[in-house]
This record gives structure tokens, C-alpha cells and sequence, in this order.
């Protein structure tokens, strides 16, 4: 009925709140295959029975858990909230479960009256740092031994950088990221040179290959193009630039990150033609399009 559809809507927000607490507490990790007295799991995560009790009580009509007589077991849903499972949800639901996130969303009629986000809009760079890209993919689709330097622009931690020095043993590599991530590194590699700055203000250091990793879909068009102008200004005639973004959707999660991408930092989810005119204001032509798993690698070259 439509006005069921619009109630369970109206209301998704409860739900999604509870999945955010949840994971927070690390329930999950704390049921087993038998059932759990909902006492003894609010005693192991730190929170208070009745209260839990509710709130597991919601989860499980949307199959997050199942009640039992005597607690609560798991269901394959509830399972991949597990720390420890191999394809587990828990930091994505805990990141959506963030006061930057969830503040952000909260400021939604404002985004969608101005076209800005209702937080700082480097807000969600800082949560992602930790975030890992997939590195087997993006090497499947890339040939790096073409390159004698590489810079990652706003690489975060280095991970990528460090996967592509190891699968490029000839060359070097420059990590180009904010002062206060630079000093916060715990990496070594005798071919990573960590350069400290801030694409908007900063010279870019020259290389023969940029890469550019879940940077744009963070930001509106016109910063979009001031950080590929930066690296223009940095890059010789022929330099290659590989922007590496998530492949967008048609479904409604896809349409969901693009509306927190609305809210929470400005930025967009961009097919590769969207890319393509942000590189093209910016002195950059495409050369090809690869889909890496579930990104899209689109290879330009500096003009």
C-alpha cells in the first residue's frame, strides 16, 4: 500500500540508526552459532540490556539477527557484521553511522536548496584514510613498469602506492598528501618518497604518472577541476594521469552514496563521460577506459 511504502520510509532512518549502534558495540562479534542471552551480549559490548534489547528486537524484523527463546543467533545478514568475517559490513555501516555522516544528511534540505554539502567538505577524506582500494584490481588493469615515477595525489596511507612500487620494481614513487597524514605515516619503502601538501595551495610534484584515487567523487565540479589543473601545472606534455573511481550505478545503492556524497562532502558519483569533461577543462585528453573490478581506471594524457 502507498501508505505503508511512505511509513516504512518516513521511518528507514530508526532502522538505520540501529544498524549504526550495532556494529558501533560490536555485537556481532559477540553471538555464535548458539543463541546469546541479550544480558550476557550487553555485558560483552558495554551497553544496557533493556535498551539493546529494543533495538536488536527492530533488527530482527528486517532479518539482522533472529530471536530465539533464549537470546539472539545469527543470520547471514547479522554475520557479516562480524570483525572477523572475511566479507564483513561493519566498518561501512559504522562509517555511515558517523556524526559527520549522519549530521551531514541531517542538513540535507540546506545541500539540496544550495548545492552544498552541510559539512567541511575535507570532513569525509579524514574518516577514509584507512579505506583500501582494490589493489589487485587496479594492477590487473594498470601497466606500471611503463613508468619510471608515479605520484599517488591524496593517496591517504600509501597502500596503493607502496602494491604498485612492488609490482613496478624500477620505479619510484611520491605520496603527495596533507602535512598532518604525511607525519601520521607508519610506512616504509626504500622507493616511496612522502611529499607533504595541499593540492589547492601547494606545487605538485613532477612525475610521469599520477594517480588519482577516489579523490574527485569527493569534490563539486569547479574543485574537481582545480585539483586536475594542479596536476597539470605539475605534469610535462605526454605525463599520464589515471583517475580511479568507483563505477556508478543504476540501483538504489549507488543512488544512496551519491546523495551522502550531496551531503557530506559536494561531490558526485561521475560516469567516465562526466570524468572525461572534468580532464578536458583541465588539459588532459583520455586515452581509454578500464573497468577493474567494481572501479573504472580512465587512463589521460597531459596536452
Amino acid at each position: 500500500m502507498p501508505s505503508e511504502l511512505l511509513w516504512n520510509l518516513a521511518a528507514a532512518g530508526v532502522v538505520a540508526r540501529c544498524l549504526h549502534v550495532v556494529a558501533e558495540l560490536g555485537a556481532a562479534d559477540h553471538v555464535e552459532s548458539n543463541a546469546v542471552p541479550v544480558a550476557e551480549l550487553a555485558d560483552a559490548c558495554g551497553a544496557a540490556c533493556d535498551p539493546l534489547d529494543r533495538v536488536l528486537r527492530l533488527l530482527t524484523m528486517h532479518g539482522v539477527f533472529e530471536p530465539t527463546p533464549t537470546g539472539y543467533r545469527h543470520t547471514a545478514a547479522s554475520a557479516l557484521l562480524r570483525t572477523d568475517h572475511p566479507a564483513s559490513m561493519r566498518p561501512f555501516a559504522r562509517m555511515m553511522g558517523l556524526p559527520l555522516v549522519w549530521n551531514s544528511l541531517a542538513e540535507l534540505e540546506r545541500s539540496v536548496r544550495t548545492g552544498r554539502s552541510g559539512s567541511e567538505p575535507r570532513g569525509m577524506s579524514s574518516y577514509l584514510r584507512d579505506a583500501r582500494v582494490d589493489v589487485d584490481a587496479v594492477l590487473g588493469a594498470c601497466d606500471f613498469h611503463r613508468f619510471d615515477t608515479v605520484a599517488d595525489v591524496g593517496g591517504g596511507r600509501g597502500h596503493l602506492l607502496q602494491a604498485v612500487l612492488d609490482a613496478a620494481p624500477e620505479a619510484a614513487g611520491l605520496l603527495f598528501e596533507l602535512p598532518a597524514v604525511i607525519d601520521a605515516l607508519d610506512i616504509e619503502h626504500p622507493r616511496l618518497t612522502a611529499v607533504p601538501g595541499d593540492f589547492f595551495v601547494d606545487a605538485l610534484p613532477a612525475a610521469d604518472a599520477y594517480l588519482l584515487v577516489d579523490v574527485l567523487d569527493e569534490w563539486p565540479d569547479a574543485e574537481c577541476v582545480a585539483i586536475l589543473s594542479a596536476i597539470r601545472r605539475a605534469a610535462r606534455v605526454g605525463a599520464t594521469l589515471l583517475v580511479i573511481e568507483d563505477v556508478p550505478g543504476e540501483d538504489q545503492r549507488a543512488a544512496a552514496l551519491d546523495v551522502v556524497r550531496l551531503a557530506v562532502t559536494g561531490g558526485r558519483e561521475r560516469s567516465p563521460s562526466d570524468v572525461d569533461g572534468l580532464l578536458r577543462r583541465s588539459g588532459f585528453a583520455v586515452q581509454q577506459v578500464v573497468i577493474a573490478g567494481t572501479m573504472h581506471v580512465v587512463e589521460a594524457r597531459a596536452f
